[in-house]
């Protein structure tokens, strides 16, 4: 049985997409034809369009509206409500990469936008994902990224840490105590997908309803799948380390010493994300990831869950050392 490419959750038939899943790009939406253009035909597509776009970045991107009646997107160069990031040339399956991460965040309470997977007239898949920046016909919430706001630049993006992340959070968030509860759930999720990419651009602010908070989570992705061998688990260093991170250092440090967290909130977190190890894994099980890449991502996510304390029938406490006292098995250690 397939899978949804926005939901993730099995589909009988012959349908593309799950009710459920169009339903949650727009009220009666009925189908999502592919895109009228192959792989490259997106990329020169993205080149010839970007110096229009208000969304920049390294990775191709296209932007787009969803023609309802005629159950597609339409690109367009302003205005767009969608993101369409076509395959990377140089990375195979970074769409359904993304497109599954994005979806394990939601299964921890991190909240993601509307996003999922449409088949290219080639038969490749393009990530797209909505806005939630934008509201109405022509509305537009204040988004800022925390390399803005901390006054650093493309170039220097990495040159940051998570302490300095919880930083921007306490200065600026109308509420601090329940985003940095935020932030912790991210970093945790992010050490588990293996995910080495969250620099300063990858956070952002948004104001909504009058508050400051952090904006729905973007650009989650599984990068260790990507490099193959990264040297780094995380792009800004907690505690100075970038590597060999353990569970004193996201949890007993990071959460509690750093962000003051109350450790009834610590354990109810770390609760959610181990009861939703099995629900987890299923998924990506049933993901569009190659079957390699299925078992390079599971067993990753495995290995990384073991070593904080995290896998099945694991107790939270874990030793002194603040590592799991389980084995540690998988890849990468």
């Amino acid at each position: 049985m397939k899978s949804c490419p926005i939901t993730l959750e099995p589909i009988p038939g012959e349908a593309e997409y799950s009710l459920e899943g169009l339903a949650g790009l727009t009220r009666g939406l009925r189908r999502l034809e592919p895109l009228p253009f192959s792989a490259q035909e997106q990329l020169r597509e993205a080149v010839a369009r970007a110096p229009k776009m208000s969304v920049q970045g390294i990775q191709p991107k296209l932007s787009a509206i969803l023609r309802v009646k005629e159950g597609a997107f339409e690109l367009v160069e302003t205005g767009g409500k969608f993101i369409l990031k076509p395959p990377h040339p140089l990375y195979p399956q970074t769409a359904e990469n993304e497109a599954l991460t994005m979806s394990l965040a939601r299964l921890v309470g991190i909240e993601i936008p509307v996003h999922g997977l449409i088949r290219g007239r080639d038969g490749s898949w393009t990530y797209f994902i909505k806005r939630f920046d934008r509201v109405g016909r022509n509305g537009k919430l204040p988004l800022e990224d925390f390399a803005q706001i901390s006054g650093a630049s493309r170039d220097t993006k990495y040159e940051s840490s998570m302490e300095k992340v919880a930083q921007v959070i306490e200065a600026n968030c109308t509420f601090p105590l329940p985003q940095k509860h935020e932030l912790f759930r991210r970093v945790l999720f992010c050490f588990l997908t293996g995910n080495e990419d969250m620099h300063l651009k990858n956070f952002s602010l948004i104001t909504r309803l009058q508050q400051v908070e952090l904006s729905p989570a973007y650009d989650l992705l599984n990068t260790t799948l990507l490099l193959r061998n990264p040297n780094e688990e995380t792009a800004l260093p907690i505690r100075g380390k970038k590597r060999r991170l353990n569970r004193a250092d996201l949890i007993t440090y990071f959460a509690v010493d750093r962000l003051g967290l109350p450790q009834k909130i610590v354990d109810e977190t770390l609760k959610k994300f181990q009861g939703a190890l099995p629900v987890m894994q299923e998924m990506i099980g049933r993901s569009y990831l190659s079957e390699e890449n299925r078992r390079r991502y599971l067993a990753l996510f495995l290995d990384r869950a073991a070593h904080i304390g995290l896998g099945r029938g694991s107790s939270l406490e874990g030793d002194e050392s603040g590592n799991s006292a389980l084995p540690v098995g998988g890849e990468g250690r």
